[in-house]
């Protein structure tokens, strides 16, 4: 994705701005507050949406103009050039999204331009500036490492902070030989009430047989509490067919009638219906003779009525004709305000004539240009007057300070110059310093003691090495005479005399070697040395080493004023320059004031107004000028409007004649009486018509009603007749006869209905109603079942207190409650510590995961990214650094130098780290975020590079030809590094291309 060309209609300080034409690698230049931050935040605001009030950023909304948005023109790699517009509206704006194949769409295709893309990821990966350099030089040895794996793997640090709080939360519960957090201490407490817990226990021997016995009367509690409540329930049943046995018996009765009855086919409240429709056959019949009457009248009258035809004809018009008197008196009305705002009008000319004063008429004067162009000119002419003013006071303000400035650096300059030493005194402190070589003594002196230490520690290891071989030689010598003694009592000679030999010879070797040792060699080389290192002391202290320390530090002090007189002059030459862009910029303004004049004077004889009327009042005579020519068009607009309401007028006045004289016999009258008798006229013949429409359809109702009677007649009759027919029956006699029965079983049915209700709720069923119909002694079975409930009830009482003493007796054995409550004690910790197990977990889990991500992540993808990175900063070093390695333990980088020295990351200088941050994050972009082809933007991000390092990192960048990249900067010396027509001058509210 490629931006083309933004539009911002308000935002912050920029408004009604379009950039056009942006390149692939774009330069935007401007100082301090000259907008290079609102236009990253607008193409993030017109992508991702506004920032809410909620949120901590910016939102730019413009003080001084109530548009707040813009657009952006992209080029998509899938679906071509779009527009995306986003205006003020919900809390993150309104967008609105058109592709140039008529597309249109809001957020949803948004999204799909974006890739679903948030504005935390695209800024993460697209986007870094110097702050994130800053992050680098605030940290130390691992917590580096960390940083750049997670920019790595992210664009940002989030990786490494998310590992870090993982870890803090973790160890902020446990730690294996840790005291103080949570979990250690919840199993310290757990250990110890399990102690008390097992000591209290142990004083109650007979707590587990009187559980038991506990348990046995509850068993036979819950037994006896079974067997009473099914006593009570057939107690229960008894009662309930006590109660309800007439009903079973009624019922049984009625089906009995019912099944006698049969079926029988009656229609549904028939003799009811029978009645109704006797009732109203009868009267339809008179009905129907006084309507026909009626109609026969209705018909006679019409005739009497007739309308006029041709004024029926010519109605319309004369309604309308009419409806205008109105408008006339309007026109009137309006023609009289036109007459007055004209003579305004004029009055209005005559004065702008005055204040111009030019000998021009009113035809020269339209014929002046005025157009919107003409207009832009001589505001922006006037505009850049008032500027050219303005610059020129800051310029005298601005070479009066660079002069002062320079003055100032100039005896600076001139005071550090004099306290330098002259060089002939110089010379001689030089000569002082270096007959008397003081630094050769002390490193002689250094490497004299150095092998005096030497000589010492090797006497000392002579020394135990003697000792060592005098004990050999006494131990292997008690041996070999304890072998001759051995061969001399055992008469073994040969074994004697091998034994002699071995003495002898073993001795004479022993006194060799203990000869020839180097003692007194050492000692000898140890007296020389110390006597040279007395020398050299006796040296160092004396009188004329002590003037070399003085002569060293006044040449020290004047080497130190020295450099900072070169910097001076530095600063000088550099104030020097600075006065001179002044002095140019002077010579530039004389050039352009010049232009502008000339400039002013071509527009001045373009209006056709004096030279010195242009040079002072140029844009107000603009606007005379231009109010002057609005005024008359005005004016014209106004004759024009006069004309037409007199030609509005004449019509309608000889209309109204015409009707006159052809519908009214009174002729020559006014216009209002005229208007008067015509809508007289036109009353009189609509009452007529009225009266006509009236009759005729009060006749066509009548007609209708005959015929709605009619049916409704036919309809009846056959309603009789079908009613019959559903009976089954012939005459109205067996009719009635045959409702009877049907009102019999339908009584019989709702008192059946009545008897089920009744037993609806009953606790028995069907099949226990028909049992008890047959028992006939159901009253000594209640008694039966009260008696066992009694016996029961009894028993259960004798178990409540046998349960009760039991009771007593544990609650004494575990001494008031003690051992309950060291349990109860023991368990609620124990549930703490599974709570608070259970929340380490999650931390150690999601720990895991992203240790198992971040795994995988080195082994499939970072691969990848490292090959791109490390071609990167080999680039970037000129070779000095090679490859990037993963760390083998942990989240960090080792980085190969070219002989193949490993460092760390914070084992690198601050240059060549910023450098590897710098490679990682193109390489992320460039590789793992490869089909996302969004613009990489970058602030400021290379200002604490030197010159080479800038040059090769915008040499880099200028290599990726596959994606835009826009740099925002404020440092000027960048500039030459660019073409001139990819750099685009910022302003406050307003942008320019250098040329």
């Amino acid at each position: 994705m490629k931006i083309v060309s933004m539009h911002i209609y308000g935002y912050g300080q920029l408004e009604n701005i379009q950039i056009d034409d942006l390149a692939d690698f774009q330069v935007f230049f401007g100082e301090n507050e000259a907008g290079k931050s609102t236009i990253m935040s607008f193409i993030n605001s017109i992508l991702f949406g506004f920032p809410t009030k909620q949120q901590a950023e910016l939102r730019y909304e413009p003080k001084h103009s109530t548009r707040y948005g813009g657009s952006i023109r992209i080029f998509h790699e899938q679906l071509g050039f779009a527009v995306i517009e986003r205006v003020k509206g919900k809390a993150a704006g309104d967008v609105k999204v058109i592709l140039d194949n008529g597309t249109f769409g809001g957020e949803e295709l948004l999204k799909d331009l974006l890739g679903n893309f948030d504005k935390g990821l695209f800024q993460a990966i697209f986007a870094f500036n110097i702050h994130g350099l800053q992050n680098i030089h605030q940290m130390k040895g691992e917590e580096l490492g960390r940083f750049l794996f997670s920019a790595g793997t992210l664009g940002t640090e989030r990786l490494a902070k998310a590992e870090a709080e993982l870890q803090k939360e973790l160890d902020s519960r446990f730690k294996p030989g840790g005291k103080k957090p949570p979990l250690n201490e919840k199993l310290q407490e757990l250990h110890e009430i399990n102690g008390e817990l097992k000591n209290a226990a142990a004083k109650v021997k007979e707590y587990e047989p009187l559980i038991e016995k506990r348990e046995r009367f509850l068993q036979e509690s819950e037994k006896m509490n079974q067997e009473l409540a099914d006593v009570q329930l057939q107690s229960e049943k008894l009662t309930e067919w006590k109660r309800v046995q007439s009903f079973v018996k009624e019922e049984k009765l009625t089906l009995n009638e019912l099944e006698e009855l049969g079926q029988i086919q009656f229609p549904v409240r028939g003799l009811e219906r029978l009645q109704q429709l006797n009732q109203l056959i009868l009267p339809r019949k008179a009905e129907l003779v006084s309507l026909e009457e009626r109609m026969e009248k209705a018909k006679l009258d019409l005739i009497e009525l007739e309308p006029d035809e041709s004024l029926a004809k010519d109605e319309p018009v004369i309604v309308n004709l009419l409806n205008q008197i109105p408008v006339l008196e309007q026109l009137t009305l309006e023609k009289g305000q036109y007459e007055q705002k004209l003579a305004h009008l004029e009055k209005e000319l005559t004065v702008i004539n005055e204040k111009l004063h030019l000998p021009l008429n009113e035809e020269d004067i339209l014929a002046i240009n005025t157009n919107i162009y003409m207009k832009k000119q001589v505001e922006d002419i006037s505009r850049r007057g008032e500027k050219l003013s303005e610059t020129k006071a800051d310029l005298d303000y601005l070479l009066q300070e660079e002069k002062n400035a320079l003055e100032l650096m100039e005896k600076e300059v001139q005071l550090t110059s004099s306290l330098c030493l002259p060089k002939q005194e110089r010379a001689l402190l030089e000569e002082q310093v270096q007959g008397n070589d003081k630094r050769s003594l002390e490193e002689e002196l250094r490497t004299i003691r150095d092998k005096r230490d030497f000589y010492q520690h090797s006497l000392k290891a002579e020394q135990a090495s003697r000792t060592r071989l005098k004990q050999q030689f006494f131990a292997i010598e008690f041996i070999l005479i304890g072998l001759t003694v051995y061969g001399a009592l055992t008469k073994q000679w040969i074994l004697l005399f091998l034994g002699l030999g071995a003495c002898v010879v073993f001795a004479v070797f022993m006194f060799q070697n203990l000869k020839s040792s180097k003692q007194n060699e050492t000692n000898r080389k140890l007296e020389d040395l110390k006597k040279q290192e007395t020398k050299i002391i006796e040296k160092l202290q004396s009188e004329a080493y002590h003037d070399t320390e003085i002569a060293e530090e006044k040449l020290k002090r004047d080497n130190q004023r020295i450099e900072q007189l070169q910097v001076l002059k530095v600063k000088l030459q550099q104030q020097q320059a600075q006065l001179r862009k002044v002095m140019y910029k002077l010579e530039t303004w004389e050039q352009e004031s010049k232009d502008h004049r000339k400039a002013l004077l071509t527009i001045g004889s373009e209006l056709k107004i004096p030279e010195y009327m242009a040079a002072s009042f140029l844009l107000e005579a603009f606007g005379q000028i231009e109010e002057f020519k609005e005024i008359c068009r005005e004016k014209h607009q106004l004759l024009e409007k006069i004309a037409n309401i007199n030609q509005q007028q004449q019509q309608i006045t000889d209309q109204l004649k015409y009707y006159e004289n052809r519908y009214l016999s009174e002729k020559g009258l006014d216009l209002h009486k005229t208007v008067y008798l015509l809508k007289k006229k036109l009353e009189e013949e609509q009452e007529k018509r009225i009266k006509l429409r009236e009759r005729r359809a009060k006749l066509a109702e009548m007609e209708s009603d005959l015929q709605q009677k009619n049916k409704e007649q036919e309809q009846l009759e056959a309603e009789y007749l079908k009613l019959l027919g559903e009976a089954n029956v012939e005459t109205p006699k067996e009719f009635y006869e045959l409702g009877e029965k049907a009102e019999r079983r339908s009584e019989l049915l709702d008192k059946l209905e009545s008897l089920q209700g009744r037993l609806q709720f009953s606790i028995l069923s069907k099949e226990e109603c028909e049992y008890y119909l047959h028992i006939h002694n159901w009253d000594d079975l209640i008694e039966e079942c009260q008696q066992r409930s009694r016996q029961l009830q009894a028993r259960l009482k004798e178990l409540q207190e046998a349960q009760a003493k039991v009771k007593v007796e544990i609650g004494l054995l575990e001494e008031g409650g003690t051992y309950s409550e060291i349990l109860h004690l023991y368990k609620r910790k124990k549930f703490e510590l599974e709570e608070m197990a259970k929340e380490w977990a999650v931390y150690s889990l999601a720990q895991h995961i992203l240790l198992e991500t971040i795994e995988k992540y080195k082994s499939e993808h970072l691969p990848r990214m490292l090959e791109k990175a490390e071609g990167f900063l080999e680039f970037l070093t000129s070779g000095n650094y090679q490859r990037i390695h993963p760390h083998p333990i942990g989240t960090g980088f080792l980085v190969e130098r070219k002989d193949h020295t490993l460092f760390e990351a914070n084992e690198l200088s601050q240059a060549t780290t910023e450098q590897l941050y710098v490679s990682i994050r193109l390489a992320l972009a460039i590789t793992l975020f490869e089909k996302y082809q969004f613009p990489i933007i970058i602030d400021d991000g290379f200002v604490n590079f030197d010159a080479a390092r800038t040059q090769r990192v915008i040499e880099l960048l200028k290599s990726l030809g596959q994606k835009q990249i826009l740099f925002f900067t404020c440092h000027q010396h960048l500039l030459p590094l660019f073409p001139k027509e990819n750099i685009i001058q910022l302003e406050k509210g307003a942008v320019q291309i250098i040329s």
